[in-house]
């Protein structure tokens, strides 16, 4: 069964090429380790909420877009060893690849899928 990693992220708005590229990279070297699939979505209609919404879970600023996006690898056991080769990779060091965006604030999450229509 494929696993889904999800992620959250605010990123300037002014560096979307930036993180465009950063993306296509960063893609790249995930599929040597097993990904099967990347999506990234760029936010053009995601309000705050009167409670949470994403912008609030990120602490979006309001030079900052908020970023979706997802892998799916395809399973558990294939993501779990690919993360730790993927952490331990120099190709995915900051000084060689670094994030155009506050890593503090991104919201990421291991998913099984339960329907997919």
């Amino acid at each position: 069964m494929n696993y889904i990693d999800g992620f959250i992220i605010p990123v300037p708005t002014a560096s979307r090429e930036i993180y465009k590229s950063y993306a296509k990279k960063s893609a790249a070297l995930f599929k040597e380790f097993g990904v099967i699939s990347i999506v990234e979505c760029w936010g053009n209609d995601v309000q705050p909420g009167k409670l949470t919404s994403f912008p609030q879970a990120v602490m979006c600023k309001d030079d900052e877009t908020v970023v979706f996006s997802w892998m799916t690898w395809p399973s558990k056991e294939v993501r779990d060893a690919a993360w730790e080769k993927i952490m331990a990779d120099p190709r995915f060091a900051q000084e060689t690849l670094p994030m155009p965006f506050d890593g503090k604030r991104l919201i990421y999450g291991g998913f099984e899928k339960l329907v997919e229509l």
